[in-house]
């Protein structure tokens, strides 16, 4: 079995739902069980600002899926939700990508691992560091540390009462 850890996020329909039913699905995939979930964030969209805010999460799952087979699947799951891909950083419905794969290192066209964006991106490394403190990124250090510089990204903890 693999490690890998998964970011979800939406902010189309009922995000909080959407991020939540999808964890939920990455625990029916073939081979796979979530191990833990983080809790969910809040957070301002990036790249393009007119649009609402995101709910984000990440969750540590472990697989018997390869790399690829885990990447389609997880893009099925997108499909299913409904994701559209209209313009760069538009509103969505459902967004899930695949962060780390065991220590697996990858760069094709089709998957890149680790996730290329993921150390500057406190909407993936706040959750991250929550289920993983001591994860150590190669070439930039622990998600805890890493963390600690995103804190003015707009990335929140969402309250229960929130949720």
């Amino acid at each position: 079995m693999a490690r890998a850890y998964i970011a979800l996020g939406s902010n189309l329909r009922d995000p909080v739902q959407e991020v939540r039913q999808a964890m939920a699905e990455l625990g029916t995939l073939p081979g796979t069980h979530v191990v833990r979930p983080s809790s969910l964030y809040r957070t301002a969209p990036l790249g393009y600002d007119d649009q609402p805010d995101f709910i984000n999460a990440v969750a540590e799952i472990e697989t018997s899926l390869e790399p690829l087979a885990l990447l389609r699947a997880i893009l099925a799951l997108e499909t299913q939700h409904g994701r559209e891909r209209p313009f760069p950083n538009a509103p969505r419905v459902l967004d899930l990508d695949l962060l780390l794969y065991d220590q697996v290192s990858t760069n094709n066209p089709e998957l890149t691992l680790p996730h290329p964006r993921m150390h500057e991106r406190g909407f993936v490394l706040l959750p991250l560091a929550e289920i993983a403190p001591d994860l150590q990124l190669a070439d930039h250090g622990s998600v805890t540390d890493l963390a600690a510089q995103c804190a003015d990204q707009g990335v929140a903890l969402l309250q229960e009462d929130q949720a």
